[in-house]
């Protein structure tokens, strides 16, 4: 079955302001599900209300009424306390913070601590790049570490993920998306509920390859860095490493290497915005041609096959698998608001 964007973007929203949220920061976050949604990354998309975004609201390790505070101001770069609000619209207010000190100073840093899970990376990043510029958001997992180093041992760092959008003149905008383990939980988990085998690469214990995607929440497998295996992997851990350094000990958020808890609380962010053309002219111009000469090529490169996707979405509607739609419906029914297919 499918559903309309639009649909499923109301349907989205009506779950958060019925959980508190303002209208605003409800459609925002609505938005961010369903662009992961709509281009292909269902593992970070509506599947994730029943399983993140409900219980981290009413766990209450997410305020639906968190007012964020700036805590230091120093022009093109700021350090916010997120107040434990919803990272789905906190990263994508951060990245509109930073974009508009961009537009003043040709870069703007916000660096954000205590805040919650942000869903997909891209949709923060692509905010910056909408507006003419080059946008970077990273996200550590806070408390939370999923996968040792590459020499095995204790969990230290989760999957700390990276997302990067930048114009592209006439073409799809660049829109890089990606955790710097192989894979993230989500996909994971996604497979466990279709019933599918981890690739390899995925999973390990430490002796070989982990097929049975379960064994994550089992404990019987965990999470491989890029490049596994082999002494490539340390590149994939340097990244998540780096990432843990600018996303959450900039800031001051939680560190999974140190942290004695499991859960994904106090999450840092960096979001960063560089404005070219308030450094040089032509920006936008050599931006087209750059990336029409790897189309040219007879390549592709990440963003046009999301974009793809994406039009293909709004021209024929969201896949939604069995199992998921029927949590949507349950929800509803938990919420006593419209069911989905009645929109």
């Amino acid at each position: 079955m499918s559903s309309t964007p639009a649909a499923l973007t109301a349907f989205t929203t009506e779950v958060f302001t019925t959980l508190g949220l303002p209208d605003e920061d409800a459609a925002v976050s609505a938005r961010a599900l369903v662009h992961a949604d709509t281009r292909g990354i269902a593992s970070h998309g509506v599947a994730n209300l029943s399983r993140v975004y409900l219980p981290l609201l009413r766990s209450g390790r997410a305020r639906p009424e968190a007012k964020p505070e700036r805590l230091v101001d120093r022009g093109p770069a700021l350090l916010v306390d997120g107040d434990r609000a919803l990272g789905l619209w906190l990263a994508a207010a951060a990245v509109d913070l930073a974009a508009l000190r961009a537009a003043d100073y040709g870069v703007g840093v916000v660096s954000v601590r205590n805040g919650t899970h942000f869903g997909a990376a891209g949709f923060h990043a692509l905010r910056a790049a909408e507006q003419g510029m080059v946008g970077v958001v990273l996200a550590n997992c806070g408390h939370q570490a999923l996968a040792p180093g590459p020499s095995g041992g204790r969990k230290l760092l989760g999957t700390n993920p990276i997302g990067i959008a930048c114009p592209a003149g006439g073409h799809p905008p660049f829109l890089l998306d990606m955790s710097t383990t192989t894979a993230p939980t989500g996909k994971v988990r996604q497979a466990a509920r279709a019933g599918v085998a981890a690739p390899t690469g995925w999973l390990t214990d430490g002796a070989g390859p982990v097929h049975d995607p379960a064994a994550l929440d089992s404990g019987a497998g965990w999470l491989t860095w890029l490049g596994a295996p082999g002494p490539a992997e340390y590149k994939g851990f340097g990244l998540g490493l780096a990432v843990e350094v600018l996303a959450a000990l900039v800031p001051g958020a939680g560190l999974g290497p140190t942290a004695d808890a499991a859960a994904d609380d106090d999450i840092g962010f960096l979001a960063l915005a560089l404005a070219p053309e308030t450094l040089r002219p032509g920006f936008a111009a050599d931006a087209d041609r750059l990336f029409g000469a790897v189309l040219d090529a007879g390549e592709t490169y990440p963003g046009v096959p999301e974009s793809r996707l994406h039009a293909d979405a709004h021209a024929h509607g969201v896949p939604l698998a069995d199992d998921i739609r029927a949590e949507l419906d349950a929800i509803a029914e938990d919420l006593g608001i419209t069911p989905l297919d009645r929109r």
